[in-house]
This record gives C-alpha cells, structure tokens and sequence, in this order.
C-alpha cells in the first residue's frame, strides 16, 4: 500500500498509535519509534511551516503537531516519568517505601518556615537552633535553603524536627515553593505588628498548593504596637481558622528576639504532625531524597544539603543526584559534625559528587559506581535535550520572513555563575519574567555553579554575552582573558540590584520611540521665483512658530500634498532667523520642493523621543 502525502512528502500514517517521547526529543528519535527515515519528518514539518534538523532537539508542541499530522497519538514523559522508567530499566525500586508494614518506622515531620520578608523567618529559625545566620546574610536576606534538625520534648518523649530554611526575597519563589513540595509542614510566620502581606499571601498559596498543614507562628509580639487578634482575623479571610475561634489551624504567639514561646511552637508542630499526618518510612531500604541545596567549596569541591525521605544513607554508598554521581566520602550534620548514616527525614551535607547537583534534584543509593555514572549520563543528556528544546522555542517560516523585514531582533545574551544552584536557578527564574516588550529579549546561555572560569569567558566573547555573577568572582586568569576581550562581567551579592540593573540594560537596548510634536502653522500668501533657489513662499505665521531646520509638511485644501519636507532657508525682511512666532510675516524655502500655491498651509513639526517608562 503506497503511503499518502503529508505535506507533499509521502510518509507512512499511524492509525492512533500512542507514541511515548522524552521531554525534548529529536526527530530521529520519533523516526526510530515509527520506523520511517528521519528526513522525511524533516520535510513534512518543513511543509507545516516549521524548520526543524533531524537531530534537534524540539519542544512538546512541535512534537504533539507532528503526532497529530501523522495520525499518533504522542504523549511526552514528565522527567518522573522517565526516571521511574530509567530506574526500572536498572531493576531499581522508585519512589516507594519497599517491605511490609512492619518494616515502617516513625520519622520526624520536615517543616518549612515561609512568610513576608522582615517578618523574622531567620531569627525565628535563630532562635529555634540558637546559630545567628541573619549577620552573615547580604542585606539581611537569606540567600540560601538550608535544613536543620532540632529535638523537642513532648509529653516527656524526645521528639525530633527538621527545618528547611527558605529564602525570603519573593524572586526566590521557584525555590520556596519547591521547599514546600518537600516538606510535611509549613510554619507560615507573620509579624504581629505587620500583618498580613503579599509575600505571606504568596507563602500561603504556595503551602496549599503542596497540600501540606499549616501552622501560623504570630511573630514580634514583645513590642509594642503588636496585635495577634488582627492577625487571626486577617488569616481567616485566607482559610486559615485559628483552632480558638472553631478553626484547625494552630496558632502560636512568639518573639523570636526576646525567644519567647519557642517551645510552645515546637510542640505545636509535633500535635498537628501527629493529628494530620502519617510520618512513616522504611530505614532498611536504599536511601532517596531530595537534593536542598548544593554549591562548589573549593577545598571539598561539590559539597550537596540532601534530605533523605526514605532508607538510611549511609558513608561509602553509591549514590545519582540529578545529574550527578559519586560516592559518599563524608556526611557532616548542621553543626559540622562528621555522621556515619542519615535516616528519614534527616538533613546532611554530602561530600564526594563528582558534580553539583540542581536544587530540587532527586537523589537515590544505587548498588555500584558504574550503574550510578550510567544513570547521571542518562539523566544530564534528558535534561540537557529539554532545555535545548525549551530554548529552541517554536520557529516558523512567517516567523523567520518576519524577522529579515525588520531586522533581528536585539537579544540581551547572559552567563549566570553563582555560590548556589538554588541562587542560579532562581535569578534565572526572576530575570525571565522582565518584560520590556517584544523588540528586546533576553536570554540565559549558559548557567553554573562556581567560580567564573575562562572557558565562561571565552563563550561570553564568542556569544557577545555579559557575566552575571552572584556572590562568586573570577578564577585564575579569567578577569585578565575578560578585559583583553572586551568581556564585561557583573558581581551582585543581593538580588533586587541585579535584576533592576538588567532590568534597565534592557530598556537601554530598545529602539527610541519618538511622537510628532507641532511646532506652527503658517499661510502662503505670495510666492517669489528666484532663478538661484527656486520658489520663495511669503507666508503669514497664524500659529505657534516657525523654526528653520524644523521638518514641514504642505497641505492643500486640507489634504497633505507632500510629506516630511525640510525648512532649508527661513527670513524676516532680508534678516536669516532661526524663528518667526505667530502674527508675524516671514520667507521660507522648502528643500527639493517647488510646487506651492497661494494658499497652500505649511505645517512644520519636530520629531520628540518618547521617554521609556
């Protein structure tokens, strides 16, 4: 049976087939999947006005046309998706407690601490594990995630909490809300003095959305113009009832300067995690997690926070974060201490990953190093296919057409280098949504973590991109190899400055827009020949004012009959002038143009740029 055309190229059609692809697949991995030769897809996408290689990676869109013009139904994996998948290729359990009931132990409650910024999170947290983290902080905003565990005692029992720390600038949203996918608990801290605000709003819906027990931490209530009552009643127009007034959420009255009522807040935490929730998990098992955060030291070199969620992680055990593989060399606990093995719900630093892992990244023990380097191979090409495709965005014909008419578009081109992946991740998450319209973009070429290298520079001088870097500097002779290139490279320590001065290259880039602003208006009423410059119009200025040099149009009847004329000559009796006001006569001459009446209007004008907002 011959194959029917698609597009004017003869492909085989499916009949509704389902075709599963990777985030970011290529059109020769699609070609494997039906069987047919890869150009042919090239040329039938080529047809539907996209231009596409065999091997580049494209977005799900593209993909999803594809299926649809092929008659598949195509269905793109999520990346938990395709590391279940990749996991079960290597007989490796994902995301799930294995053994029986009884194999299940109790594990402390993980509790995110989230609220407006300068509502005390950090000095709450300060307070709860007696370590000032605030003096160290630039601008007094903590930059990072950090998790901390503490003990309690509860009905005469030891209970144990652990605390991830998340970072109070609401351009770090991507990295708060992630802090709440991991958690069991929010602690949403409000200033008794303040009230509710946007931030806590933000903080609020962000705990919703990950489905978690809030507890409302009423902060500040030692000074003096604090009211908790106001508080109460601004949370329970969000939801959020205090137990008191009929409610279920728990409210708890603190000073985190003066530490009062810590340990009502701690037991607080443990009454709902016991009423709310089930915090089981099996301690036998292969450890997994969560990566928390993760930085390059540069005497240990990747150093990750992980928060391990199921098993017990252990020294000497093989482990994948993300795109990261390695062996534990060290694990070191919140005080610096050396520890042999973490178990559910315990956060430690890991020394030994052969690379920095992503903030949020999944992490697991697997049985060697060989299986662990094969699994982060696998991985970093996932990751790295997505995000070409995510940066290839959706290119057409028209778009491409549209393009060569008005010229390229200018594209603000940066390198982002920071002390964090969870820093990286989050000024890039902040600088995407600058929006200075559509003739100016912006975009990320390249991120990382760490120290600004040369090879980072060489790319900047090739791309003709600028250096972001955050909380890091230059290494080796990279500043040297940036001044002989002509590289420019920016340091910030707090977010708000880098994303205003982006902000305002941006707007420094864009083509300035101008408006017509009328000068006068003058009526012709004798012309003049003259051999030497041709037609001399004796006009009477009837309003505002006629200034040589200034543009002109002639209008007949009312109607323009020449448009965006220059005033070459301009006089007063036999005097030049530069300007003739209204109620005055005056001879003018326009540039080129000779064809004027008595009666004719010219209407000069000059072009002002129109200040960016």
């Amino acid at each position: 049976m011959q194959a029917p055309a698609v597009g004017g190229v003869r492909v085989r059609k499916g009949d509704g087939q389902t075709i599963r692809l990777p985030r970011g697949a290529s059109l020769t991995d699609f070609a494997e999947k039906i069987g047919v030769d890869a150009a042919s897809l090239v040329q039938v996408l080529f047809a539907l006005g996209e231009m596409v290689t065999a091997t580049q990676s494209v977005n799900d869109e593209v993909l999803q046309i594809l299926g649809e013009e092929l008659n598949y139904d195509v269905q793109v994996v999520s990346p938990e998706d395709e590391d279940r998948e990749l996991l079960e290729s290597f007989q490796i359990e994902f995301g799930s407690d294995e053994g029986d009931e009884e194999d299940l132990a109790p594990r402390p409650p993980v509790v995110t601490v989230m609220g407006h910024v300068d509502h005390g999170k950090t000095k709450l947290l300060d307070a709860i594990r007696s370590a000032n983290v605030v003096d160290k902080e630039a601008g007094g905003i903590t930059q990072h995630i950090g998790a901390y565990q503490v003990a309690t005692e509860v009905d005469g029992a030891e209970r144990r909490i652990t605390f991830i720390d998340t970072p109070g600038h609401e351009a770090f949203t991507a990295m708060r809300a992630r802090g709440a996918q991991a958690t069991d608990i929010a602690v949403l801290v409000v200033a008794a003095d303040d009230g509710v605000m946007p931030q806590t709003v933000e903080a609020l819906n962000h705990a919703k959305a990950a489905n978690v027990p809030i507890v409302v931490a009423v902060n500040k209530i030692d000074k003096p113009d604090s009211d908790p009552t106001k508080v109460r009643g601004q949370l329970t127009e969000y939801g959020l009832v205090p137990e008191e007034y009929g409610g279920d959420t728990m409210f708890v009255d603190v000073s985190a300067k003066s530490q009062l009522n810590i340990d009502g807040l701690l037991e607080s935490i443990v009454l709902t995690a016991d009423a709310s929730l089930d915090l089981r998990a099996n301690p036998h098992q292969a450890a997994e997690g969560i990566a928390i955060e993760a930085h390059l030291d540069r005497g240990r070199g990747p150093v990750a926070t992980v928060l391990v969620q199921r098993g017990t992680l252990r020294v000497g055990d093989s482990m994948v974060a993300g795109p990261a593989h390695g062996r534990v060399r060290a694990m070191l606990d919140e005080h610096g201490d050396n520890v042999d093995q973490a178990d559910p719900s315990r956060p430690v630093l890991v020394l030994g990953l052969t690379a920095v892992p992503g903030a949020g990244d999944n992490f697991m023990v697997v049985p060697d190093d060989r299986m662990a380097r094969q699994i982060a191979e696998k991985r970093e090409a996932r990751e790295r296919n997505a995000a070409l495709a995510q940066r290839a965005g959706r290119r057409t014909l028209e778009d491409f057409m549209q393009h060569m008419e008005k010229g390229e578009t200018d594209e603000l081109l940066l390198i982002l280098k920071g002390d964090g992946s969870g820093s990286v991740e989050a000024l890039e998450d902040a600088l995407s949504k600058i929006d200075v319209g559509d003739d100016v973009a912006l975009r990320v070429i390249d991120r990382g973590v760490g120290a600004i290298t040369e090879t980072n520079v060489m790319l900047a001088a090739a791309s003709n991109a600028v250096i972001i870097g955050f909380n890091v500097r230059p290494q080796g002779k990279a500043t040297e190899v940036a001044d002989r290139e002509g590289v420019e490279i920016r340091y910030y320590s707090v977010i708000y400055q880098a994303i205003e001065e982006i902000e305002a290259a941006l707007k420094g880039m864009l083509k300035p827009e101008y408006e017509e602003a009328q000068l006068g208006r003058a009526e012709i009423r004798e012309i003049f020949r003259s051999s030497k410059i041709g037609n001399i119009a004796g006009c009477m200025v009837t309003s505002g004012s006629i200034k040589r040099n200034s543009k002109a149009r002639l209008l007949r009847d009312g109607a323009v009959v020449a448009d965006n004329l220059d005033l070459a000559s301009l006089r007063r009796e036999r005097d030049d002038v530069t300007e003739v006001r209204e109620g005055f006569e005056c001879g003018l001459t326009l540039r080129g143009f000779n064809d004027i009446k008595i009666g004719d209007i010219v209407e000069t004008f000059e072009m002002r740029e129109i200040p960016r907002s």
